[in-house]
């Protein structure tokens, strides 16, 4: 339900296991002393706690650096004094939480070479020493040591890597859907094979021109209006959530496509969940829903177990 990468933090380097969220902007990893954090994890990795007195290359990143200046998280800045832990604290749309201060350590990634071969690199960035978490970040079933935000601050890693000089501000993310996993890439694409959609500018994050949507071949009667970007609207891509959320406008046309085509499947409204009742084979049942984006691109997605109501 979620993709994450394993990368190395300190000297000598530990590996740890995070998220990979491009719709928040810190990297930050359960820090020693804290006592919420989950024991185990339901993803059969083994967790590791990060304690910054540990690493000979840790330090503590204070008010009086010039990193505090780039920080765009609702931060404790206000009365921190010059010599004192700067300190964090970061929401997620699913109510939970990170709470710790910020250190200086070693990253450890590997580097490639040339040849499908790589070899150990090192950078020295400032991530978050989580000393306390709440809602889901504290749950064993997909518990992971942490999050890496790669989103557009100049807080994120991408961006950190980017202004020390150690590669340029770009990143793919290849998804392999069937199976999980893929190939998280920092830098150049070599051998560009994609499609592509740009994103549009100006905003905090990664947002995509979203033109229409066809069920089955036929397209949604849809006012454009409705995908135009704004400071409450529009359409993001974010590694970090599970499902895809379509405003109501949009949703509601294309529930009635899907009904209208499939007279069988009857659905109810539970705690505010449209779901679907059906006996027969859903793969059959549901249509194949095409999205298309700015530049010709598309998307094609088989609706086969959630719809869900959103705002987004």
């Amino acid at each position: 339900m979620l993709y994450y990468a394993q990368l190395g933090l300190g000297n000598p380097p530990k590996q740890y296991y995070v998220q990979v969220d491009t719709g928040s902007d810190i990297l930050w990893v359960n820090c020693a002393p804290c006592d919420t954090y989950p024991k185990s994890s339901g993803l059969g990795i083994r967790l590791t706690l990060y304690n910054p007195d540990k690493s000979n290359s840790g330090s503590t990143v204070t008010c009086d650096q010039s990193f505090c200046g780039l920080a765009s998280q609702t931060q404790s800045a206000q009365g921190c004094q010059s010599d004192q832990r700067y300190e964090y604290n970061v929401q997620y749309g699913d109510g939970s939480s990170t709470t710790g201060y910020f250190v200086k350590d070693t990253l450890q990634y590997n580097e490639v070479t040339g040849n499908f071969t790589t070899t150990p690199a090192n950078a020295s960035v400032i991530f978050g020493c989580g000393f306390q978490q709440s809602g889901e970040l504290q749950s064993s079933d997909e518990a992971l040591d942490g999050i890496l935000g790669f989103g557009q601050s100049n807080t994120s890693l991408i961006s950190q890597l980017a202004l020390s000089g150690k590669v340029p501000k770009i990143f793919s993310h290849c998804l392999d859907g069937d199976i999980g996993g893929g190939i998280l890439t920092i830098g150049h694409v070599v051998q560009n094979r994609l499609d592509t959609t740009p994103l549009v500018s100006n905003q905090p994050h990664y947002n995509v021109n979203l033109t229409k949507i066809e069920v089955d071949g036929a397209v949604l009667n849809v006012d454009q209006m409705v995908f135009e970007t704004s400071d409450k609207a529009g359409t993001i891509i974010d590694s970090g959530t599970t499902l895809a959320y379509i405003s109501e406008p949009a949703y509601k046309p294309l529930l009635s496509a899907i009904t209208a085509a499939e007279p069988g499947l009857q659905y109810s409204i539970q705690q505010g969940t449209i779901c679907f009742n059906y006996d027969g084979s859903v793969d059959k049942a549901f249509l194949t829903i095409t999205f298309y984006f700015e530049g010709s691109l598309r998307m094609q997605a088989i609706c086969q177990t959630y719809a869900s109501r959103g705002n987004k």
